[in-house]
């Protein structure tokens, strides 16, 4: 059967002050009326029943998942002790669906991602899984860049593996890193490279046998964990498993290294909710290309998103390119250039008592 593997263990920090520890960005109803937890399990619903959901989330988190989700069981979830990046999230699950179903495919998804249209996904997918199935491949999706994007990181395309159900499958050249600006403009016009969206496709013995092959240390860590799944060690095992695992992404640990690698390409709207500025992209602007969220009032403002989720007002006069935020006791302004070095403030916070609250 195929399962829908859900990563929500990130506290969005580039989203403070509206996404904190209280209220990570993946609880947040940032574009659409919906959380983007349950966007991203709507979005798959039509193909994966929500039995054969797992959530990957931080113990801390799993109340605002089920405050938010009315219809997830506790089976629904499975819980990180602490956060050790991608890769032992993925092999956390891939372990639990092993011992469930021998046979089970993955698709692997995260919980902050704009995906349009959602059926076009879908049809993705859904060749991704025809190959999963018989195959032992590693399975990308990979995006036809829109803009010379610096934040995020590419697919270099191989040759053409086959078409299935209309959709070109290509062999993996690399895998790159977030490139500079020239670099970047250099990957867009080429056209022989993709966004890489971190969403995957595999069974869950290929992935384990690639990690075995790649990170042997790490998957020694998960079989000793997987003889232990269905006891009453269970969840003191996982704890251990957690504090001996490397911190590393599942690209990084895996899929730079494979062999049997493969992507898909995906000519669809997709965007990592990752910052402020990615409401620039999606969000209705005004005249002046304002983005307003919630009461505010503008003069001689420009190129300037107000998120006020407060009953007060705020009010900007003669500024440009900002950022302004209003979220209970806080309020951010930045410029836009700087929106990606949020993290250096919410770090000077986390040095002092008295402001740690705040995070």
């Amino acid at each position: 059967m195929v399962y829908g593997v859900i990563l929500a263990g990130g506290r969005g920090e580039r989203f403070w002050p509206l996404s904190r520890k209280e209220r990570p960005k993946q609880f947040l109803r940032l574009t659409s009326e919906k959380t983007m937890l349950e966007e991203t399990i709507d979005r798959v619903r039509p193909i994966i029943p929500v039995e054969n959901i797992r959530i990957v989330t931080n113990a801390t988190m799993s109340r605002f998942i089920f405050d938010t989700a009315n219809d997830l069981q506790k089976e629904n979830v499975l819980e990180e002790p602490i956060g050790r990046n991608t890769c032992i999230a993925i092999g956390l699950a891939a372990v639990h669906l092993l011992h469930d179903d021998p046979d089970s495919v993955m698709v692997v998804l995260s919980a902050d991602h704009l995906i349009r249209p959602a059926e076009k996904l879908l049809d993705i997918l859904k060749a991704g899984m025809e190959i999963a199935r018989v195959e032992e491949r590693l399975i990308t999706i990979g995006i036809v860049p829109t803009r010379p994007e610096t934040g995020y990181g590419y697919v270099k395309l191989g040759d053409l593996y086959r078409e299935e159900s209309g959709y070109s499958v290509y062999q993996v050249s690399a895998f790159t890193e977030k490139p500079k600006a020239a670099v970047a403009s250099e990957y867009y016009y080429s056209r022989k490279y993709l966004w890489n969206s971190g969403m995957f496709i595999w069974s869950s013995r290929t992935i384990l046998s690639a990690i075995k092959n790649c990170q042997p240390n790490m998957h020694k860590l998960l079989m000793d964990y997987a003889n232990r799944i269905g006891t009453d060690k269970e969840l003191s095992a996982r704890v251990e498993l957690y504090e001996k695992a490397e911190s590393i992404s599942v690209d990084f640990a895996v899929l730079e290294h494979a062999a049997n690698v493969l992507t898909i390409k995906g000519d669809i709207i997709w965007d990592d909710i990752g910052g402020w500025r990615a409401l620039e992209r999606y969000k209705e602007k005004d005249g002046d290309n304002n983005i307003l969220i919630g009461q505010s009032v503008l003069s001689e403002t420009y190129e300037t998103t107000v998120y006020n989720e407060e009953s007060g007002l705020v009010a900007c006069i003669g500024v440009s390119d900002l950022v302004v935020v209003r979220s209970g006791e806080i309020t951010l302004v930045l410029h836009r250039t700087y929106a990606d070095q949020i993290k250096k403030v919410l770090a000077k916070l986390e040095e002092n008592e008295a402001t740690s609250r705040y995070l």
